[in-house]
Parts: structure tokens; sequence; C-alpha cells
């Protein structure tokens, strides 16, 4: 007998033809004697079956000894998740696994008709899942709707980390609560190969190009810090013609379900997202996480990158660090208990050679071409030329690989500021306080739509309207000739025509008003009738 076999007979039947042989540590605690009736409060790692443990601990209090549901009428059950896409997803996996005692779901999320959602609550459901917004107009104000379910209840709250305000509401909301936890310990995400990967700061697109090339993930996910660099990546990789898709904060609800779709599908392979947009998100048969930015905290990194190596398929979550940060990564990954593989990225080389084992791997030969085409072919070219046609066609449809600067893994760190420049000229930027520019941001955006490196960037100074940044004289001429249009860093940004001025700041730029920086390294800084409620966090 498996430890599936110990289940409600439905939920066994749904589990056994979903493929499942044994259940997760998660799914096992769900499933014990001692939790029967008690609330809880449970973390356990990304990816690691909250959902299905959360129905499977739902069951005894929805059912009893039951094995279907009665007639729909009041919600039994209220599950509440953080975002849209993971209160549809929580649906879609409880759907499959209750699908054998009859039970009826409504859903209550944001961006979906309204007036349908309550057509469907007033026919009668047994479970309802929804998100705080739109169960109450209050974003987040789980408060509020667990202060309207009954006294007499249930409360399950599911997280992959217990942090102290989530903490703070069990305590205040549970009765009881059983504490559960499960770790990897030492196998934190196991099925997850770690990779950092250290670069010269201006190489951290290529390095980026070069990584997607060399795995050739059917689905990758790549992270950054801002909106910005989302939409600054996904269309530098679009115009390398790369299937890409952006999610951020910008987005319509509309935007963001064709984007995930077009994931879905396949009609696209990569997704670049911010961490607060890509909340909640679930890819199926995701391969890759690329880091572009490196996480503010180890619960970023380990939310990130749990997001690939799930249910026993195997994952990378690959950072891209650039030498100035090197320390920084290290303490990162010590903080979060996970081992990495230091290395540089794949070079053009490696990626060329990848390319070349993938075209003999995945040759084919079909004996249902037209034999006299063959013929011609044969009497009009020699083998060597048809097999370099062939190779030149398959290469034609790739983005070219980057060549990267060289790194020395063993060497020290490089110092992520100098004192000044002997030979200095000064350009300034079309964006100010005003514009809510600070030199954290308006550092990275000159070394990407520049293309130069922070050591050749000095001070920074910003202005009410307008920001002035003090440049490596050498360096110039490269970074104007990389501007769009000969005078655009980024979209709605110019750089003005600059003035040389040696041994000093240039003239009219203030030396003690507005924000001075030295190029460094930036330090992170009403369901009332429900009788059962469940709280999903970050599955």
């Amino acid at each position: 007998m498996t430890d599936i076999d110990t289940l409600m007979t439905p939920l066994a039947r749904a589990l056994a033809k979903k493929g499942y042989d044994s259940l997760t540590p998660v799914q096992q605690a769900m499933a014990a004697d001692d939790l029967h009736g008690r609330d809880a409060l449970v973390s356990a790692q990304t990816g690691s079956g909250k959902t299905v443990a959360f129905g499977i601990a739902m069951a005894p209090t929805l059912l009893g000894k039951a094995h279907l549901f009665g007639p729909a009428g009041a919600p039994l059950g209220l599950i509440i998740a953080p975002t849209r896409e993971l209160a549809l997803q929580v649906m879609r996996e409880l759907q499959w696994l209750y699908a054998e005692t009859g039970a009826r779901f409504g859903s209550c999320v944001g961006g979906m008709d309204a007036r349908t959602e309550r057509r469907t609550l007033e026919r009668g459901v047994h479970i309802v899942v929804g998100t705080p917004g739109r169960l109450r107009d209050h974003i987040e104000d789980l408060e509020f709707i667990l202060d309207s379910a009954p006294d007499q209840r249930r409360t399950l709250l599911f997280s992959a980390t217990v942090s102290h305000a989530i903490a703070q509401l069990a305590k205040t909301y549970q009765q009881d609560a059983l504490r559960i936890e499960t770790k990897g310990g030492a196998k934190q995400h196991s099925d997850i190969e770690y990779r950092a990967l250290l670069v010269k700061p201006a190489d951290k697109e290529n390095a980026i190009v070069n990584l997607l090339r060399y795995y050739e993930a059917n689905t990758a996910l790549v992270f950054c810090a801002t909106r910005a660099a989302v939409n600054h990546l996904s269309a530098k990789f679009h115009n390398r013609g790369m299937s890409v898709v952006a999610l951020s904060g910008e987005l319509t609800q509309n935007e963001r379900s064709h984007a995930l779709q077009a994931m879905r599908d396949g009609r696209a392979r990569v997704c670049i997202a911010t961490d607060v947009a890509a909340r909640g998100i679930d890819l199926p048969g995701l391969d890759l996480v690329i880091h572009a930015d490196l996480p503010q905290n180890k619960e970023a990194l380990l939310h990130r990158s749990g997001r690939t190596g799930r249910a026993g398929a195997k994952g990378v979550s690959a950072l891209i660090v650039p030498v100035s940060q090197r320390k920084k990564a290290q303490r990162l990954l010590g903080w979060a208990k996970v081992t990495a593989k230091w290395d540089t990225p794949p070079s053009a080389a490696q990626v060329q050679a990848r390319d070349d084992e993938r075209l003999l791997d995945g040759f084919v030969v079909s004996e249902d071409v037209d034999s006299q085409l063959i013929d011609r072919l044969l009497a009009e070219y020699s083998a060597e030329q048809i097999a370099a046609a062939y190779i030149t066609q398959y290469r034609s449809n790739r983005s070219a690989p980057e060549d990267l600067q060289s790194v020395d893994l063993n060497g020290p760190a490089e110092k992520a500021h100098r004192d000044g420049f002997d030979n200095s000229v000064w350009v300034s930027l079309s964006v100010g306080r005003k514009h809510n520019a600070e030199p954290r941001w308006l550092l990275p955006m000159m070394c990407r739509g520049g293309d130069i490196a922070r050591r050749d960037i000095g001070a920074i100074r910003v202005q009410k309207h307008e920001s002035f940044v003090e440049l490596n004289a050498d360096a110039l001429e490269g970074f104007m000739q990389a501007l769009k249009s000969g005078s655009e860093l980024e979209e709605g940004i110019q750089v003005a025509n600059p003035s040389r001025k040696i041994w000093g700041p240039m003239i009219g730029v203030p030396k003690n008003r507005g924000t001075k920086h030295r190029a460094r390294e930036n330090s992170p800084s009403r369901q009332g009738s429900a009788r059962h409620l469940t709280r999903s966090g970050d599955l």
C-alpha cells in the first residue's frame, strides 16, 4: 500500500490518473491523522506541491465520510490567493483532484466578468477560489474577509515562506494552529542546478543571449529588477528574432493573459518579468530561470528559482553576476543555503558547438522527399555543398551568439568606483528629480544604452530637470555611437551634445547641489457562509 492509498478514494483515484505514485513531504503532512479538524500554518518551498496538499487537507472537513458532495448552495470552502493567475491555477488543480466528488467551483478574481461570477455563486457552489481585490473592493484586505468568515471554521494558511506579517495574521485569526514546515535542508531545490556566471558589466545582456542560445530551453524565465529593464531586454531580444513576451506592472489583465497563453502554447519561449509581475504565475515545463539582476534577498532567489525544477523535473537557475557584485552574490547564495557552480557564461564558440550537437542529434532522414529532386541536387552539387547549405539554413534560423570579454574567475573583485578621470567629459540627460531620476537607475541605464562599463562613469549629479554624468573621455566615442538615432539613450531620454572639460567638472554643473554619486555597487535596499478557509501564498 502506498501513501496515496490512505487518502479518500476519489482523491486517490484522481492522483493515480495524474501519474502520482507517492506524495511529497508537505502532502504527506496534510494527510496525517493529527491534522484533521485543526488549523494549520504551513510553509514549504516553491514547487513542493502545496496546492494538492491543501486539497488533501480540506477534504475531510468538506466531505466528512462521504465520497460525493451534496447539492451546491452556499460555499463550504473559500480559497484566497494573492494573484489572479495563482487563483485560476489553484482552481484548475483542485478541479482534477476533486473531479470524482461532484464538486462545483466558482471564481472571484479580477479581470473576469463580475456578473458571470455572481450568477455562478447564486446557482450554488461548493468551493470558491478568489483574490482579495475581487472578494472585496480593497486590495489585500484579507483581514476584512477573515473577520467576515464564520467563527466555526477551519483555516489553513500555506506559503513558501512565513514572514512576520503572515505569522501575526495566523496568531490573530487561527485557533491553536498546527505549525508545519517542510524543508529540503541540504537538498534545498535539489532538482535545480544553480549556476553563478561572472561577467563584465557591459556584457550582461550578451551573456543572457548566449545563455538562452546555449540551452535553447522550451520555456525560459528572465527576471529583471525594474520595469524599464524588462522593456529594454524584451525589445532587444525581439529585435534579434527571439520569441519573447514581457510581464510588468504596466500591462492590463488582458495583456498579461495573452502573454502567459503565448508561453503555454509555445508561441513564445522566453518570458522577461519583474518579481512582482511574475508573482504566482506557473509555466509548465519551465527549464531555465535567469536572474538578469541579482535578487534582493534569499526569499526572492528561492521564489524565482523555484519556478523550475518542479515535480521531479530538472531545471537550471543562472545568476548573471557582474564582477563588482561577486561578494554580494556569494552572500546571497550562502543565506539561501544553496550551492552554485561558479563559471563564465557560454562563449560564442561553446554556443556554436552546442548548436552543432543539436543539429546532429536532431537529424531526421525522411523517405517522403521527392527522389527526382534528390537526384537533381546530387547531379548539380557535391555532397559537401549540400551539407554546407543545410548547415547554413540551420544556423540562419537562430540568433547569432555574442563574443564576451574574458573574466578571471579567481581574480579579485573589480572596484565599482574610481576616484576620478584625468581626462573627462560631461553629458547631460533629459531627466531629473522631477522625473524621479536617481543614480541607482541612471548608472545601469548608461551602461546598457551606451555600451560602456561602470568604470568609465564617474560622478552623477541629478538636478531638477536634467542630470549630468561624468564619462571617461576615452569611452566617449563608443558611447555616442551606441545611442539610438545618435542622441537617444532610452525611449524618451535624450543625451545632449557633450561638453569637454579637463581637470574638473563641466562649467555650469553645480558642485554642491543635487545628488552626487560615484559609480559603485548599489545595496539592495464576502463569502460569510464558508466553513473552510484556505489562504494560498506563493506556490
